[in-house]
């Protein structure tokens, strides 16, 4: 019996969009100690770079993982219509009441792009390259207690612990 090829095929796409570092749970003094400069009122920009892995057996038909078009498609819905040249915390739903940190946002895309493949169970990274310095990988739910958190019901902190910043 052979076994099947397993590959990963990643691809990379840039989006420019803005935010503030800014917790609806935390009060201005809060804020601005654990984001600092990143609170600004104003906000701050970033020219992102994401790359989207999946991770399955080579079809023995079309010698593929997955059809890179499929995914293309759904970084182009994700990524480019919904994030790209926006303010995350004012154009972006999902933000109205979370942090839009770069962990969070590599969540949302997560969550989003899994929505759009055929065999979502195919994807295995969403990494985000906020600067040259802060790069975050996310996948998928933390195993919590031996079960995974489901994607939907996400443990929520009283406080944002682990934050993005560009002040490295």
């Amino acid at each position: 019996m052979s076994q099947q090829p397993v590959a990963f095929l990643t691809r990379r796409e840039t989006f420019s969009a803005c935010h503030r570092l800014h917790s609806p749970q935390l009060s201005d003094a809060e804020n601005l100690e654990v984001f600092g400069k990143c609170n600004n009122f104003h906000g701050h920009g970033h020219n992102y770079t994401v790359e989207i892995t999946v991770r399955g057996p080579i079809d023995r038909r079309t010698g593929m993982v997955v059809n890179i078009s499929e995914l293309k498609e759904a970084i182009e819905t994700v990524i480019m219509k919904r994030l790209d040249h926006k303010n995350l915390d004012k154009d972006v739903e999902y933000f109205a009441n979370t942090p839009s940190t770069t962990e969070n946002l590599a969540v949302y895309i997560w969550d989003n792009i899994r929505l759009q493949l055929k065999k979502p169970e195919l994807l295995y990274e969403v990494k985000i390259h906020e600067t040259p310095k802060n790069i975050i990988s996310y996948r998928g739910p933390y195993l919590l207690n031996g079960i995974y958190n489901p994607i939907n019901k996400r443990i929520t902190h009283d406080s944002c612990t682990n934050i993005s910043s560009d002040s490295d």
